[in-house]
């Protein structure tokens, strides 16, 4: 078995899960105020994602680790060349933690004011930065026999800048229709419209964002190399056209599902069209960190395959255990008692 292909694969449904679970607490994060009128319904906002959204980062964190333990080279050179990014992205989720904690700890209506334009501005950022970040990487890094030779603001490329503004749709999309079913009423009722809304404006991102891989990237290769590959993209499509037909039929659990089906299909479409590359160089091919040349040793990778076997099973009980246990919104009393957000 060629372990290095195996650890690619679990490299990206990391990635994956973590997108469409953290997805739309990032998205509620941004947005929810949209959908809130007055304090009471903004305490509703943030009271649906309050059990959910540190378990959701723990994908973020195997992520990171899985990285550093499968691809040791990739690791170092994104925390090496990309430095200050990663760090405002650390920053931005220090920040929306923070201020999902500590909304509700001062019975203060400028200290509750103060932590919910903190927790709207850090998830929109990290939103941004991580599409920024992931459409760097789709696009390429400028790579040499130096290592990284481009700039931080050479990250700000329009390629890079329209994915982070795609993330944010599609993480806008997702989190309203949590709303929508999640919250009370009034909240729902209106996050409901905001994100049939979002949909159109999702919609013509993505376009863009095909257009746009098509002429400035090399990620449209392996899918005309491998033509069944081509599934992704269209169960991509597929799952936004059913998430708005299930909004519109008054369906918005289910609608919410098919929209977390696209985020997966939206990330293994973009995996699938950076194999075999992790950081592709746009300079010279060679100088790409990929599956072949970053990966560690057999043995690691074994070992740490049969780790990954026994416990990602229990993490994601546990996580299907807490949705589970909280598949029904908070209501005014419990909150009241909690003394939470």
């Amino acid at each position: 078995m060629d372990y290095a292909k195996v650890w690619f694969v679990f490299w990206a449904v990391l990635w994956t899960g973590y997108f469409a679970l953290d997805g739309f607490d990032l998205g509620v994060g941004f947005s929810g105020w949209l959908a809130a009128s007055g304090d009471a319904e903004r305490r509703d906002v943030f009271a649906s994602i309050g059990p959910f959204w540190d378990g959701n980062e723990v994908w973020l964190v195997t992520a990171g680790g899985a990285t550093f333990a499968a691809f040791p080279p990739v690791y170092a050179g994104l925390f090496s060349w990309l430095y200050p990014a990663l760090l405002l992205i650390l920053f931005s989720l220090i920040a929306r933690g923070a201020a999902l904690e500590f909304r509700g700890k001062v019975q203060s209506a400028s200290w509750r004011a103060f932590w919910e334009r903190t927790a709207a501005v850090s998830s929109f950022l990290a939103a941004l930065l991580f599409g920024v970040a992931f459409g760097n990487l789709f696009r390429g890094l400028e790579i040499g026999a130096g290592g990284y030779q481009g700039t931080f603001l050479g990250l700000l490329n329009p390629y890079s800048l329209l994915t982070g503004l795609l993330f944010c749709a599609f993480f806008f999309f997702h989190g309203q229709l949590w709303l929508s079913f999640k919250a009370p009423a009034p909240v729902a009722a209106r996050a409901a419209g905001l994100a049939l809304k979002g949909w159109y404006a999702l919609i013509v991102l993505l376009l863009v964002f095909v257009a746009a891989s098509r002429l400035g990237t090399g990620l449209l290769g392996n899918f005309m190399a491998r033509r069944a590959l081509l599934a992704l993209p269209l169960l991509l499509f597929a799952a936004l056209a059913a998430a708005k037909t299930l909004l519109a039929r008054g369906l918005p659990g289910k609608a919410f599902w098919a929209s977390f089906a696209a985020i997966v299909f939206f990330s293994l479409t973009g995996f699938a069209g950076l194999y075999p590359n992790m950081l592709a160089s746009r300079l010279d091919p060679a100088f790409s960190l990929n599956v072949y040349n970053s990966a560690s040793s057999p043995y690691t990778l074994r070992l740490m395959a049969a780790v990954v076997v026994v416990f990602l099973p229990v993490v994601i009980g546990y996580q299907a255990w807490v949705y589970r246990l909280f598949r029904t919104p908070f209501s005014s009393e419990e909150l009241k008692k909690s003394g939470m957000y």
